[in-house]
């Protein structure tokens, strides 16, 4: 009997669980549940919508998730609609893909001030994400801002803060969107790191696409990026070495816009009122032995916006195994565990950021989806399958008004013709009554 198997979570970590299972398995039938009406999860809302490269990895997740053998089942919710029992009646195999939707918190005081927010907040309204239709801070009222974190989304939000509207038009964002990133009054940004340069965890093609900015001065300080001749260091890193020397290497212009790329600086306090007014940062160093400390020093940054791009989170599915200390579902080699260094339970897994934690590129979910299927797939191998009901039939008779991969297929059709209007390929539609208008 072929298996049939559920992924919650549309993404690219489910689209690469998916794939897996469609090329391991000849007979396999797999069924999507996303609880948004349309899928890709963070290639739609999480990356910028200026890397047109990389947004058009949706052409191969089109292929894989209209494959005859797939379903999609939009706007339906683990806990909301169906719970992990239903799921586990209806399939031979659960897994779980859902990502890290929250944001970790920086800890210093002052974080929770007017004009403090997770960089991840910031991305997911210009991404157009149904849940974040208005804009969470006044670009208007700032003249400066902050981004705490030297990492991929840290420099997505310093260059849409920064990049030109015009050069924006191409995208798929919202006219709305567009003119309110044109109304901004933000000026300078400082990119702040509290490690070394050797330490940053972007990679090298975001970083050079600071310095390519029409208008915006970059600025990096020589210190930073002393004393490291003498560290092993591997290809990646010694590349965005080579870019930030070429940054520090430029002379500053009249540029109507800044970008000060800092690092060893290290977020003390969120200083102001209501709003924010300020960021106090301490100058780190390392020591001999190659540990970090706080020198001292300390610098007042006049800024009105901080974004702390300091890391994502996982959280609780409702009747799924949590490892709160760790934010991920306990698992070992993608079998979900009851608990950490607990046995595992039967035909539930788990995939992507929820899996390992949130690390890695796009990419590194095929490898991880890969190992989660084969370990899916010989249980299955070994199990006696029984028969199953049909998840449609299951969710009609509850009532679920879910959208099918044709409902998604009239959004997509609305979304170009949107585009077309103006001479764009796509308009991404963000209300959720818009979306499943659209579908139906």
């Amino acid at each position: 009997m072929r298996p049939i198997v559920a992924v919650v979570g549309s993404g690219p970590a489910g689209v690469f669980v998916v794939e897996s299972v469609l090329k391991s398995h000849p007979e396999a039938r797999v069924d999507v549940i996303e609880r948004l009406p349309a899928p890709y999860g963070l290639l739609r809302y999480g990356v910028a919508p200026d890397h047109l490269k990389m947004k058009s990895l949706a052409t191969g997740f089109h292929k894989t998730l209209s494959n005859p053998r797939v379903r999609f089942f939009g706007n339906v919710e683990l806990g909301r609609d169906v719970s992990v029992d239903d799921l586990r009646a209806v399939y031979d195999a659960v897994v779980y893909a859902v990502g890290a939707p929250t944001h970790r918190a920086l800890g210093v005081r002052g974080e929770e001030l007017a004009g403090s927010l997770p960089a991840g907040d910031f991305v997911a309204w210009y991404g157009g994400h149904p849940e974040y239709l208005t804009p969470p801070i006044d670009l208007t009222a700032a003249r400066a801002a902050a981004v705490i974190g030297v990492g991929n989304v840290a420099i997505d939000t310093a260059r849409l803060l920064l990049k030109d509207v015009s050069l924006l038009e191409v995208t798929d964002m919202s006219r709305e969107t567009l003119a309110i990133l044109a109304a901004s009054n933000v000026r300078d940004v400082f990119m702040l790191g509290r490690r070394g340069p050797h330490d940053a965890k972007f990679t090298t093609k975001e970083l050079r696409e600071l310095g390519e900015l029409p208008g915006v001065d970059v600025v990096v300080e020589e210190r930073d990026l002393a004393g490291l001749e003498n560290r092993e260091l591997d290809g990646l890193t010694q590349r965005n070495l080579e870019v930030l020397r070429e940054f520090a290497s430029r002379p500053r212009t009249d540029a109507a816009r800044a970008l000060h790329i800092r690092f060893y600086a290290r977020p003390v306090e969120i200083t102001g009122t209501e709003h924010v007014e300020g960021l106090r940062i301490e100058r780190m160093a390392y020591d001999e032995a190659g540990k970090l400390f706080g020198t001292g020093t300390f610098e007042e940054l006049p800024v009105q916006l901080v974004f702390r791009a300091v890391g994502y989170r996982s959280v609780a599915l409702p009747g799924v195994p949590f490892d709160e200390r760790n934010g991920l579902v306990p698992n070992a080699g993608g079998r979900v565990l009851h608990e950490p260094d607990g046995p595992p339970r039967a035909g539930e897994y788990v995939a992507g950021w929820v899996k390992r934690g949130p690390q890695g590129v796009i990419g590194t979910n095929k490898q991880d989806a890969a190992e989660t299927v084969a370990a899916l797939l010989a249980d299955v191998a070994a199990a006696d399958l029984p028969p199953r009901r049909d998840f449609a039939e299951f969710l009609t008779e509850r009532g679920v008004p879910f959208i099918d991969w044709e409902g998604w297929s009239r959004i997509d059709a609305r979304e170009r013709a949107l585009g077309a209007a103006e001479g764009r390929e796509r308009v991404k539609i963000s209300p959720l009554p818009d979306l499943l208008d659209a579908a139906r």
